[in-house]
């Protein structure tokens, strides 16, 4: 990761993305989405590329300008709350990713994954 994009943090809320400097606290860019309404589960895979779901559809915003890239509808697939987190230190070969989703009327969990690298 650049030392540009270590200094941003991602918060995701109320259908919008918002990167703020980790050290002040000011807001470097901030992005809403212009489909889907609700909560939004955040995902850095690297430098170049931050994941956002909410609820029903996924984007790919660039990590350090919030430009949207692309997004996918997933029509049929419905909605729930979705939770997606990975870690990835500086060794590359420690890298854990999860999902889960869980139905919104229930709250059961009905997806889990998780990978795990040596």
């Amino acid at each position: 990761m650049t030392t540009e994009q270590n200094n941003l943090v991602y918060v995701g809320f109320n259908s919008q993305v918002v990167a703020l400097d980790k050290h002040t606290g000011k807001i470097v860019w901030d992005w809403k989405a212009p489909k889907g309404r609700g909560y939004v589960s955040l995902l850095l895979l690297d430098e170049h590329q931050l994941i956002a779901s909410v609820v029903g559809y996924t984007y790919s915003l660039d990590a350090l300008t919030g430009k949207e890239q692309w997004f996918n509808e997933l029509p049929g697939y419905g909605s729930g709350v979705v939770s997606i987190a990975a870690l990835n230190r500086s060794n590359p070969h420690d890298t854990l990713v999860a999902a889960a989703s869980a139905d919104a009327a229930q709250a059961e969990n009905v997806q889990h994954l998780s990978h795990f690298e040596k």
